[in-house]
């Protein structure tokens, strides 16, 4: 029997602590939705981590797109029949494995505006890198669907960007970490935030839905089962 599911390529090590939950969320709800013996059917290329996190520290964002272009490529040969970037932040140089690329990049930025869209949201919170945040790659992408993104500043960005490197990408989950990015999120809020974008695919292994009092939108749940979503459609 075949299910007739196409083949993903899943782009990832960025940090790998990521792409395993991505690999995770993909074979539970194939398991949800198909029952019996299936899992999902993946390609996956790991990038080592210490060099793109070199690159990202350089500002070489050039060299960063190059080197993910060539491994989405490789993807491809090995018969990915679509593209999963298991990142936030490196969808700064999504262009670039576009343009090496033939099949559909699933856009993590996208899915997560339509999520927002269907909860009827239009103003959220977004965390995330230093990157992600006071960079315009995500913001302007949301806003070009009608989503305006707020993001911390001075101190509070700091903290989430520091957790994030400093803990999150080496597997330490803090209790203390958690409840500062509840304090970060609760001022986003008292700003105008109707909800919460988890804008860095780590975050989910620390901040939960439960831990905050409006929508989350984790970014990495999200992009993996709207590839599924791309693999069984």
């Amino acid at each position: 029997m075949t299910t007739g599911m196409r083949k993903i390529g899943l782009l990832g090590g960025m940090s790998w602590e990521s792409s395993a939950l991505y690999y995770t969320v993909l074979n539970e709800a194939v398991r949800e939705r198909l029952g019996g013996y299936h899992s999902a059917r993946v390609v996956l290329s790991s990038v080592d981590f210490a060099e793109v996190e070199a690159m990202q520290a350089a500002g070489d964002w050039e060299s960063a797109g190059a080197l993910l272009a060539a491994e989405a490529a490789a993807l491809q040969a090995a018969g990915a029949e679509c593209l999963v970037l298991c990142t936030n932040t490196m969808h700064k140089v999504a262009d670039a494995i576009e343009a090496a690329t033939d099949v559909p990049l699933l856009h993590i930025v996208d899915v997560t505006a339509a999520a927002i869209r269907a909860a009827g949201l239009s103003r959220v919170a977004l965390l995330g890198t230093r990157f992600t945040m006071e960079q315009a790659f995500v913001r302007d992408r949301l806003a070009s669907q009608g989503v305006e993104a707020l993001v911390p500043v001075g101190e509070d960005l700091e903290l989430v960007h520091a957790v994030i490197y400093d803990e999150l990408v080496h597997g330490v989950v803090r209790a203390e970490s958690r409840a500062a990015y509840v304090d970060v999120v609760e001022r986003l809020v008292a700003a105008g935030a109707e909800g919460v974008i988890l804008g860095c695919t780590e975050i989910e292994l620390l901040l939960r839905p439960e831990d905050v009092d409006v929508p989350v939108f984790a970014t990495t749940r999200l992009h993996a089962l709207a590839a599924l979503d791309f693999a069984l459609g």
